[in-house]
């Protein structure tokens, strides 16, 4: 049985402190453009050899694309390779661990998404602290999920998916385990009141092809990997699980126009580092990164890809997880969801 009172108001709660966190991010960002000029000219040189970001998703997947796409203009802007290595699995678990596990010198960095926040309440016996071993650089944008389905099932609407999925036990995909695919069918699923089966795959792009072929159901995707199936007919968008619908597909409704509320999620994509990081690299990494956001051919192909901007200090960055960490801990015991 699930208990959406519950989940709603620790919604409710999550908001409120997000408010007091990014308050206490913006006074700390204001200190630090005001922190004497010494403390930066006394920082170590960096960087001088090569990068390795690591995406812990599949190549092809949401997470993989936009990360490429940032990764290659900030090589440039740096002057070092960025070699960007693919370590998926476990709902990007295994390839998190590996940069929790890195030397904090700014040279092994995480690119994720939401994913990230979830895996406390998806992975009860992790090897790593979500919020503590990392330190949060930049969010590249937020990719608005949304609700897919093979057009030979015959639904058109959300509305007749969550029907049947109330009549008889309907199978959903993610890419895994505590994915930002997998959350955003939970909440979805316990929005809208209906059973289902979850199945998981090692990655996005595997997913996708069970529900192209009708095997599995449906899915929640980013759009950033449905998008072309969606445009050659392949797959049907049934409603974004966002609050607002997103400008790549203007005529999909959004999944609260649809009738349920508390069904939206936040599918952020960014990058992180080892905890102990300098703060120095941290706030350069920020600063090259905007930079690159605002490149005209970087915001050209986010706009392909779907992605939409989400301007966020490294301290609000850090913030945002917190709150996303007990947000998604709230879901799971309203959800009564079981995880190994």
């Amino acid at each position: 049985m699930v208990d959406r009172g519950l989940y709603r108001l620790s919604r409710v709660l999550s908001g409120v402190l997000s408010g007091v966190l990014l308050a206490i991010g913006a006074a700390a960002s204001w200190a630090q453009s005001v922190a004497p000029a010494s403390a930066s000219a006394s920082a170590p040189a960096w960087p001088t050899k090569t990068i390795r970001a690591i995406v812990p998703f599949s190549i092809g997947s949401t997470v993989d694309i936009i990360g490429r796409i940032v990764m290659e203009p900030l090589s440039a802007q740096l002057g070092q390779q960025i070699l960007v290595e693919n370590r998926g699995g476990a709902g990007g678990t295994i390839g998190t661990l590996q940069v929790a596990q890195a030397e904090p010198d700014g040279y092994t960095l995480l690119i994720h998404a939401s994913a990230h926040s979830a895996a406390p309440a998806s992975y009860p016996k992790l090897s790593y602290d979500t919020a503590g071993d990392f330190a949060g650089i930049a969010v590249f944008g937020n990719v608005p999920n949304v609700t897919v389905i093979s057009p030979a099932k015959g639904i058109r609407r959300l509305r007749d998916l969550v029907e049947a999925g109330r009549k008889s036990n309907l199978t959903y995909a993610s890419a895994g385990v505590g994915s930002a695919t997998h959350w955003a069918a939970e909440r979805l699923r316990l929005a809208a009141g209906m059973e289902g089966t979850h199945i998981p795959f090692r990655g996005g792009p595997e997913a996708l092809t069970e529900v192209v072929t009708g095997r599995v159901d449906f899915m929640s995707i980013g759009i950033s990997s449905g998008l072309p199936m969606i445009r050659d007919g392949r797959l049907l968008a049934l409603a974004v699980n966002t609050g607002k619908r997103s400008v790549s597909l203007p005529n999909v409704p959004t999944t609260l126009e649809s009738g349920f509320a508390d069904s939206d999620y936040t599918f952020w994509n960014g990058i992180l580092a080892p905890a102990k990081t300098p703060r120095a690299v941290v706030e350069r990494l920020h600063q090259e990164i905007q930079k690159v956001l605002a490149l005209p051919a970087v915001r050209e192909k986010f706009a392909h890809q779907g992605v939409e901007p989400m301007p966020l200090s490294p301290t609000e960055f850090d913030a945002l997880i917190r709150r996303e960490i007990q947000a998604n801990q709230a879901l799971v015991k309203a959800a009564n969801l079981k995880f190994n």
